[in-house]
């Protein structure tokens, strides 16, 4: 499965390769009336972006808000077949990848406000005999710990048979249940609590236990909880099958077999709750934007999901509940996530000043990019 970690994504340099660009020399175009994002952000952007498709990458979509207000640049395009290059109205949905698991987190923290989870619980009282493998216990295993990856279970996305993209191919589903099973082949990775490691098992788990507590699916609960009481008209989790993307969307290519090749429709029931979320830009940065200022989570579960733990001792990035924290050069402290998955790759967070932004790639495709120095450039003043 390929979902990619934050700590990849906020690595100074993604890994360079030569990429043949297409003819992408228009500059990025700018839409929306004029707003209070900052005429020095948006420059800094419109280079970034245009950089980034000239390096090879298919196309980007930057999004950039700033106390409610918001400015969406594209470069490249929606399509390599035809060239058509990226629309800039309706607004393009994408795979966000894990991005999805900061919409986990927020649901499981919304039911320890309700008093319906702890977070210190073990895993076990909710999901009782689950997870027992070879140096897995579920009672040995906190809800916060899945949440900050921490739990030491093994993971389910490394292995052969789960590949999102041949499973589309293969008419093949799978159930939560059956990945946790795959991933109890291994033994765990560690003693629960000892370190860090990112893990998909992990919210994979954690969504079970929201159906778990609630008795409604997941994305029942997502819709109920999140996206419509914030009016995110654009995201929402595909179910098991539903292999396009709904309405208008950016077509998403990925290198197969040294071949870049159109991975637009993959089978959303091996990343499920972990990693199958659409979304478009502007619902991130509401989403994002709106987290930091409490509307969603209530104030002592935010600060729990806010307070992150370095993920290692040379690592500038901390990791809380759900969401990755680093401060950057110009001083700002960015809340966030990334997503990577076939076809796509998603940067999106936000500062407590109100400035957030989401940069989404129709190309999962490693390039030289500067993420830090992307971040820097969309949330500085």
């Amino acid at each position: 499965m390929r979902i990619v970690p934050i700590a990849a994504a906020v690595a100074a340099l993604l890994t360079a390769t030569g990429c043949s660009a297409l003819d992408m020399d228009d500059e990025p175009r700018v839409v929306e009336p004029p707003t209070t994002v900052s005429a020095a952000r948006v420059e800094r952007v419109r280079a970034d972006i245009d950089a980034l498709t000239r390096s090879g990458l298919t196309g980007v979509i930057a999004t950039l808000t700033e106390n409610g207000q918001t400015v969406t640049l594209a470069s490249g395009v929606s399509d390599r077949a035809t060239g058509t290059p990226i629309p800039m109205s309706p607004p393009q949905r994408v795979r966000v990848g894990s991005i999805a698991k900061t919409f986990v987190a927020t649901v499981i923290l919304q039911l320890v406000t309700e008093q319906q989870v702890r977070l210190d619980e073990p895993v076990d009282t909710y999901l009782p005999g689950l997870l027992v493998g070879d140096g897995v216990d579920g009672r040995a295993i906190t809800v916060r710990q899945l949440l900050q990856h921490r739990s030491g279970l093994p993971e389910f996305s490394d292995m052969a048979e789960v590949d999102e993209y041949r499973a589309a191919l293969a008419g093949r589903t799978f159930t939560p249940a059956e990945e946790v099973a795959l991933a109890l082949r291994k033994p765990a990775q560690f003693a629960p609590g000892t370190r860090y490691k990112y893990t998909n098992t992990n919210y994979v788990v954690a969504a079970m236990l929201v159906e778990k507590v609630t008795g409604k699916p997941y994305s029942e609960e997502l819709a109920r909880r999140i996206t419509t009481p914030l009016q995110l008209p654009d995201t929402y989790l595909p179910p098991s099958g539903e292999l396009d993307i709904r309405g208008p969307h950016l077509r998403g290519y990925a290198d197969i077999d040294g071949v870049r090749t159109d991975v637009t429709r993959i089978e959303p029931s091996v990343p499920w709750a972990a990693g199958a979320l659409i979304s478009t830009g502007a619902d991130l940065n509401h989403f994002f934007a709106a987290l930091l200022a409490g509307k969603v989570v209530a104030d002592p579960e935010l600060r729990e999901m806010l307070t992150g733990l370095p993920q290692d001792t040379d690592s500038p990035l901390a990791y809380g509940l759900g969401i990755g924290s680093t401060e950057l050069p110009c001083g700002a402290q960015y809340f966030g996530h990334t997503g990577g998955i076939y076809g796509y790759y998603t940067i999106s967070g936000a500062t407590r000043e109100g400035r957030a932004v989401t940069f989404a790639i129709n190309d999962s495709t490693d390039t030289n990019a500067d993420i830090v120095a992307l971040l820097d450039h969309a949330l500085c003043p």
